[in-house]
């Protein structure tokens, strides 16, 4: 396996879009790709983590980050970072501990003195009784449970301790607790914000989605935290058992074929254009009806892309950065955002702002229409069910 990765040919075009937009001085490293998910048993996510009494201290810890790079003439990964912690009972961290060993020997990787490589990657495992962040943080965990981690890095990533205690700090900060839904007012048009003019806006992955941008529950599939992929999103079940997680023996034994997954987002990310939605926001933000910068939790640059400033407000360990309100909106448009991505829309509240959200509550899947309800619309709040799309284009008619 050898590294830099190619993603895909570019072009000049190609060439300028990474030049101008993702490489450079801007908000944030652009080029960083960085996910983390934490999974613990705990009686709130029951149906979920299959905790019971007797089960009840299962934890699983993914986390990845990822830099890109222009090569002479292809899109690269450059340096590649996976981290991946199993916490169970003893027993299963035998079979787990065996089984990796196996797959590292199945993939071709040389063993040298338990750090293990295969061209440009290594692979260190290493079983632990308490793991040592569990200790400094004076977690207790079960005296029959180990924990078991492996890292596969490319040679050249070297990341500074912070970076690497990033999925323990979001461990720290615990299980996000589902938000009370209120009863908002369902309207067919969102029509009535002329009302609160200028208002300020907020985007999730609804806009994305319209860019043919996977939806996040695609990460969840190429990263195995839940335990189907065929299943409807929203109805399935972490993974926790060491022995119904995949992820490992698919980048340890076949790397080449996983790294195609690996890249997938930032490829889509990279190749999409901004949609008509977008468009729309930038008619409307050009004639003052939006003002302020577009609050995003997306890293796909699409709304900088459309000609919008940014906001980027994504954050692994649930704590939201200053938000620019600007003291003459009156309103919060919030388009195709959930779960915990809310916080700003509390922010909002407690500025005495109106708070709108548009959203299908739902996308296709499979062929089939998967529920996906909001949680933080409340009493007072306005909702329109239609796509980023249909209602930004139609708000546009209605307010230009």
């Amino acid at each position: 396996m050898k590294l830099p990765y190619s993603i895909l040919d570019v072009d000049d075009r190609l060439r300028e879009k990474w030049l101008t937009y993702f490489e450079g001085q801007h908000d944030r490293d652009r080029n960083i790709e960085e996910g983390i998910w934490r999974r613990t048993q705990d009686p709130a996510n029951a149906e979920q983590s299959g905790w019971t009494p007797e089960s009840n201290a299962r934890r699983r810890i993914v986390h990845y980050r990822y830099k890109y790079g222009l090569g002479e003439r292809s899109l690269n990964l450059d340096e590649f970072y996976l981290y991946h912690c199993i916490t169970s009972p003893a027993g299963e961290i035998d079979s787990h501990e065996a089984s990796i060993r196996q797959h590292l020997l199945d993939g071709g990787w040389s063993d040298r003195n338990s750090h293990w490589t295969r061209g440009d990657l290594e692979c260190i495992p290493t079983r632990y009784t308490v793991h040592p962040k569990d200790k400094e943080a004076g977690r207790q965990t079960p005296g029959d449970y180990d924990s078991y981690e492996v890292v596969v890095k490319s040679s050249n990533s070297f990341l500074s301790s912070d970076v690497i205690s990033h999925p323990w700090d979001v461990l720290a900060g615990g299980i996000r607790i589902k938000d009370e839904r209120g009863k908002p007012t369902v309207v067919e048009s969102l029509e009535s914000i002329k009302d609160y003019m200028p208002f300020q806006v907020e985007v999730g992955c609804g806009t994305s989605f319209e860019a043919g941008i996977p939806a996040l529950h695609r990460l969840h599939e190429i990263y195995r935290v839940t335990s189907r992929e065929d299943d409807m999103p929203g109805q399935y079940a972490f993974t926790m058992n060491p022995g119904e997680d995949t992820l490992l023996e698919e980048v340890l034994v076949d790397p080449e074929s996983k790294f195609l997954e690996f890249v997938e987002m930032v490829k889509a990310c990279f190749l999409a254009d901004p949609t008509p939605a977008l468009e729309a926001l930038q008619r409307l933000t050009e004639r003052g009806a939006i003002v302020g910068p577009i609050i995003t939790n997306n890293f796909d640059v699409l709304t900088a892309r459309a000609g919008l400033e940014e906001c980027f407000v994504r954050r692994y360990d649930q704590r939201i950065p200053d938000v620019p309100f600007l003291p003459e909106a009156k309103a919060l448009l919030v388009v195709g955002n959930h779960a915990d991505r809310r916080k700003v829309q509390a922010r909002a509240r407690e500025r005495g702002m109106k708070l709108f959200y548009l959203d299908p509550e739902g996308f296709w899947f499979n062929d089939e229409f998967a529920p996906y309800p909001l949680e933080s619309p409340k009493d007072g709040d306005v909702l329109c069910h239609k796509s980023a799309n249909d209602g930004l284009t139609e708000l546009a008619r209605i307010l230009l």
